[in-house]
């Protein structure tokens, strides 16, 4: 098998493995914060198990490093506390708004002006969030509270978009990505531990899953993607990765039941298509670096 093909391959299986958080994250007897908890517990060790460079915190970009993890950490918990309110599919798909925010903070922390094609994205993917609210909201044994899940939802999209300019902030000043992602997952277990605790009389399989979550559905799918991503263009490794919100809802629909609605698929369709139409367009024409779609909860 070619590098290629096998570049291509490991990116597919990391966007599988992101795409079972929903479905998983539903299947666990435990509370919002419990699972955001032990699930980044888990994952900080992964991370710094199968990640060399997670380990390295650079001397005199600490400072930037633990404010990315704080975003990291702040995207981690809220959307679990999201997927235990709302359906799989709302909360990828808002999740998903996050370059709509990076548009907005741009100007600001990087210094990158909006374009008229930028203020059509913006307003498409506002189009597309509008279709999460409209109507009443149907709910489900593993999305009790569809309204306010969705809120949590929107906020791991802003949370999401604060890390992905501090990641390409931190690009810019020689920061290690795979040390904040470590130390994010850190953070994210000690924030929720207080509101995790106690923990008594759940199954194993309760605690299978949380494994499973934090070893591979983060630790062993960041392994992957972070060997592919040097030898794969970014915008193909931005379609790849697309792979993870489409499976993400029909596994929670497979798995749970979850039917995710007329408005919400097509909120999700409007999200997909605009955000993948924006990456192709700013690939080809666009001399601005753009940060790729990258699950990373």
């Amino acid at each position: 098998m070619s590098l290629a093909s096998r570049t291509r391959l490991q990116v597919l299986g990391a966007a599988f493995l992101f795409s079972t958080g929903g479905a998983a994250i539903k299947s666990a007897d435990f509370t919002s914060w419990q699972v955001a908890g032990f699930r980044s517990g888990v994952a900080a060790l992964a991370v710094w198990a199968f990640l060399p460079a997670a380990r390295e915190l650079r001397r005199g970009r600490i400072g930037i490093t633990i404010l990315v993890a704080l975003a990291y950490a702040a995207t981690l918990i809220l959307f679990v506390l999201a997927n235990k309110l709302t359906t799989a599919a709302n909360t990828i798909f808002l999740q998903s708004t996050a370059p709509l925010y990076i548009l907005l903070l741009g100007p600001v922390v990087l210094k990158e002006r909006i374009t008229a094609r930028d203020l059509l994205f913006m307003l498409v993917v506002a189009v597309g969030m509008a279709f999460f609210f409209l109507g009443r909201q149907q709910s489900f044994a593993t999305a009790p509270d569809p309204a306010r899940g969705n809120l949590f939802a929107i906020g791991s999209g802003v949370a999401y978009a604060l890390m992905l300019v501090g990641l390409r902030w931190m690009g810019t000043q020689g920061g290690s990505p795979a040390a904040a992602v470590g130390l994010g997952n850190l953070f994210a277990f000690l924030i929720a531990l207080p509101l995790a605790l106690p923990v008594a009389g759940h199954a194993a399989v309760d605690w299978a899953v949380i494994l499973y979550l934090g070893v591979f559905q983060i630790g062993v799918a960041y392994a992957l993607l972070t060997r592919a991503i040097p030898h794969i263009p970014a915008f193909e490794t931005s379609l790849l990765l697309f792979v993870e919100p489409a499976l993400n809802p029909l596994l929670a629909w497979a798995v749970h039941g979850e039917y995710p609605g007329t408005g919400a698929l097509m909120g999700g369709a409007i999200i997909l298509s605009a955000t993948g139409t924006k990456a192709w367009w700013d690939s080809r024409w666009s001399n601005r670096p753009q940060a790729p779609y990258r699950p990373i909860v």
